[in-house]
């Protein structure tokens, strides 16, 4: 199994047990995301933002305006950034106050951004990132004209450090506070694609997708 690298940027040291450092566990949480928050100093000051991403093979991509300033910036100073991504499972629910929990998913990474000059890959990023939000759209819309193209710009990330801490699992009480006559347990959190809305505008005669109906 294919591992990052354990760095001081990345070990967990916190309950340690839940750190997880293989890639195919980190590229799934990633993969199943859609939002991350992207942080760096801005002017010796923090700054984040969040942004819908997506990840091929070994880099991340995300992409924004030309008049974005913090694109820009990315662009031209390349400052070092950390990324993350969190995916909320379920409420821990125990028996006491103190150990109620969250079961969750997550990945902090570490990279410089790029700037993606090669129109093959910009295009393949902007194709993927399309359908990691809505499998099966690229193929069914308008592709970006020229200008659009040019008023895009997409930056890429070097997978290289990253971790993972994952939480699973029933609530952990004191073991005084079992005999309580108190509910404990989970409840799950889920992300669901609900029932599509049509435009108001939608022109008459427009069936909906099948990738868009709920199964």
């Amino acid at each position: 199994m294919e591992k990052f690298p354990v760095t001081d940027k990345t070990e967990i040291t916190r309950l340690a047990k839940r750190g997880v450092y293989d890639k195919a566990t980190v590229y799934s949480i990633l993969d199943e995301a859609l939002v991350c928050t992207l942080a760096y100093a801005k002017e010796n000051e923090p700054f984040q933002i969040p942004t819908g991403f997506c990840r091929i093979d070994d880099t991340l991509y995300i992409h924004g305006s030309v008049g974005s300033f913090y694109m820009r910036e990315l662009r031209d100073i390349q400052p070092p950034v950390c990324i993350s991504v969190t995916l909320l499972d379920g409420l821990v629910l125990a028996r006491s106050a103190f150990h109620h929990s969250v079961n969750y998913r997550s990945v902090v990474l570490f990279s410089k951004p790029h700037l993606v000059t090669d129109q093959t890959e910009l295009y393949h990023a902007l194709e993927v990132f399309t359908n990691k939000m809505c499998p099966g759209r690229w193929d069914d819309v308008r592709k970006p004209n020229e200008g659009e193209w040019k008023a895009t710009m997409v930056l890429s990330f070097n997978l290289q450090e990253a971790s993972a801490k994952v939480r699973t699992g029933p609530p952990k009480d004191d073991e005084e506070d079992y005999t309580l006559d108190i509910w404990a347990g989970v409840q799950p959190l889920n992300t669901i694609r609900g029932e599509a809305l049509p435009d108001p505008a939608l022109k008459d005669g427009v069936p909906l997708p099948e990738y868009l109906k709920v199964k």
